[in-house]
């Protein structure tokens, strides 16, 4: 544990020195090593719990360190696709491992790499149900790459609601694992079907029933979330632009007009069944909610085709936002924001906006190639790292 540095030092003393610094604090990341992670061969990097400022030219590694941060958060990269590279060349295993102040509680979480394979460990105790481990730090991160959620496919979408549902609510990731378990059966005897001839319903019966189960649910939690995206982001968006006409419409491949559980049930039985000669055709399920989407729509426009740049990554700020404001009310505590050098592709107004929003009891780590990017309000309330070639030093004063 962190605190064996007070070996020598009585029990008493050290657990009140806790109590006078840390805890009853909302959740923060205070130490993070890293060993052949990406660039980094060796780095361990004190965080504060307020503003970290990593500053640093481009390809210097800014950006990695809020990969391992989020990657020790959630188990995978924001970095689709390349995931594979986060070991550093030469090595065959990478490590992370952070010191969590979450209220209360001091937790040691760690994951280690190994042949693509991750194991991860709390308090040095491995961890194998993955939707246990993922509950217990909250990170939204705000990224240049983010205007792939507007611009991009269904999936990035998907992927986004997932990542938050799945951190508000355990069992959501419990029906999205068991859900894609199913499916991926499913799929396979629909490729047996369309082979050998449809012949025996009673094993595509089972999985009907257990699919329409777990997707329903799935269904149900991402309406209430995009229900409460939805009705707050109109503020969000107005106080930056002066627009409240802006809509987030969840857009189900399942045709359902009242979403209750049990009505949601029976629209997708019946979808599955009156589509079961066309998934044979195709072999794979085409509706459920692993084809579902949402869309950002301003005065009634899909902003995907007829918005701005400038609209859309308004949408998305505003649409994160709304999310810090939904870990508040449903856990009661605010998530770590992570800002990939997102300031310098903000004009000064948005940007002045955006840290208005930004609320003063939670961690933020924040990366830049230029401090003039960053308003003196933020620089002056925490801490301010130099990077350089996967160096990392705090800046003095």
């Amino acid at each position: 544990m962190w605190y064996n540095v007070y070996v020598g030092i009585g029990v008493q003393i050290v657990q009140n020195y806790f109590v006078e610094h840390f805890l009853g604090e909302n959740m923060y990341l205070s130490n993070i090593k890293l060993n052949h992670f990406r660039n980094y061969s060796k780095a361990q990097i004190k965080l504060c719990d307020k503003v970290n400022i990593f500053i640093g030219n481009n390809a210097q590694g800014k950006t990695n360190i809020l990969e391992s941060i989020y990657i020790l958060a959630l188990t995978k990269s924001h970095r689709i696709g390349l995931e594979n590279n986060i070991i550093q060349n030469g090595y065959d295993s990478c490590k992370i491992k952070g010191l969590l102040f979450d209220d209360d509680n001091i937790k040691s979480l760690e994951l280690v790499v190994s042949n693509l394979k991750k194991k991860v460990l709390i308090d040095n105790k491995e961890i194998k149900k993955i939707s246990t481990y993922i509950s217990n730090m909250n990170i939204i991160m705000f990224s240049p790459n983010d205007l792939d959620i507007v611009k991009g496919s269904p999936q990035v979408r998907r992927n986004l609601m997932n990542i938050n549902l799945s951190q508000l609510y355990p069992i959501y990731l419990n029906y999205l694992n068991e859900y894609n378990k199913i499916l991926k059966n499913r799929n396979e005897y629909l490729k047996q079907l369309a082979i050998n001839g449809y012949s025996d319903t009673k094993y595509l019966n089972i999985l009907d029933e257990k699919l329409i189960d777990r997707g329903s649910n799935i269904i149900l939690y991402r309406k209430k979330y995009l229900d409460y995206i939805n009705k707050n982001i109109k503020n969000y968006y107005k106080s930056i632009i002066n627009i409240k006409n802006i809509d987030v419409n969840y857009e189900p491949s399942i045709s359902i007009t009242n979403y209750d559980l049990e009505s949601i049930k029976k629209e997708f039985g019946k979808k599955l069944k009156n589509s079961l000669n066309k998934d044979i055709i195709n072999r794979v399920t085409l509706y459920g909610p692993h084809r579902d989407d949402f869309s950002f729509y301003i005065d009634n426009n899909n902003i995907k085709f007829y918005g701005s740049e400038g609209q859309q990554r308004l949408a998305i700020i505003t649409y994160k936002l709304c999310e810090v404001n939904l870990f508040k009310e449903e856990k009661n505590k605010m998530p770590i924001l992570l800002l990939d050098d997102i300031f310098s592709e903000l004009d000064i107004k948005t940007r002045n906006k955006l840290i208005e929003f930004i609320p003063n009891d939670i961690q933020v780590i924040i990366t830049t190639t230029d401090l003039k990017n960053i308003k003196k309000s933020l620089l002056n309330k925490g801490k301010i790292f130099i990077v350089d070639k996967g160096i990392v030093t705090e800046k003095d004063g």
